[in-house]
């Protein structure tokens, strides 16, 4: 009722009619759009917009870009939608030089590769070359150097295994000032000490020390240095407390080492 009035059965058609036509004209818009969306996902698919057009690279520096393409098994020819990210991912890290990839698809065709590398420790020397010796304990056979213009320690005598990996995650630990002050590092193993290393300094000076004890004692190696004269080079002990030992003079020399407190 309109104002008290009725409305008739002849009235109302004409408002029904206009109502059904104007949701008959959206449904159809609806239908029409779901078609061309199709109609154009389906030419997309089969147009070459839909192969890998492109491929990035990001976070490398031991391994060419090509090398990590190659290693990934994305091919520039095959269809963006059929590209696995998980398996390219698990394929990258079975290198084990990374510490992580992630493998990315960005609309149209592009692939990002991601990589994390595992930091280099050192190099080892050996077989008359430099092999780069990554955080994790790895060492980088297909990677040697004739020589070298980085400042990080060298190795020698080491091979891959506990040693190692007790040697990369000690060198981790250090204050940075202490590990830019190492020239090489030696493998001496004794019989009563399978982890015996010696140390060759920056500033002349040569340290014996265990690994079992070598992060924890070598972070006090400043104030050890500062108590000595700076002309006179020898070995600092670090096995059993701190002694200097001077390589013209016999006999040996206790320090005090600095304690955390």
């Amino acid at each position: 009722m309109q104002k008290g009035k009725v409305l008739t059965l002849e009235d109302r058609i004409p408002k029904l009619k206009e109502q059904r036509r104007k949701k008959a004209n959206r449904r159809l818009i609806l239908l029409l759009f779901i078609f061309f969306i199709l109609i154009a996902g389906v030419l997309y698919i089969q147009s070459p917009l839909s192969h890998v057009g492109a491929i990035k690279v990001s976070g490398n520096s031991v391994y060419e870009e090509t090398e990590l393409v190659k290693v990934s098994g994305i091919s520039s020819k095959a269809n963006i939608w059929k590209i696995k990210k998980g398996q390219a991912a698990e394929r990258l890290m079975k290198l084990p030089e990374l510490k992580d990839a992630r493998v990315k698809i960005v609309l149209p065709n592009t692939i990002l590769i991601n990589v994390t590398e595992h930091k280099r420790i050192g190099y080892l020397a050996k077989n008359g070359g430099f092999y780069p010796v990554m955080e994790n304990g790895k060492v980088l056979a297909s990677n040697k150097k004739q020589s070298l213009s980085e400042n990080v320690p060298v190795l020698m005598g080491f091979e891959e295994g506990k040693v190692l990996d007790e040697m990369c995650a000690s060198l981790l630990s250090l204050p940075e000032e202490i590990y830019n002050s190492i020239s090489e590092i030696h493998y001496t193993p004794q019989k009563t000490d399978e982890f015996h290393v010696s140390l060759f300094m920056n500033d002349g000076f040569e340290v014996s020390a265990s690994l079992r004890t070598f992060a924890e004692k070598m972070v006090h190696y400043p104030s050890i240095v500062s108590q000595l004269d700076p002309n006179i080079k020898g070995v600092i002990d670090l096995e059993v407390g701190s002694f200097f030992k001077a390589y013209e003079i016999e006999g040996e020399e206790g320090l005090e080492e600095e304690s955390d407190g």
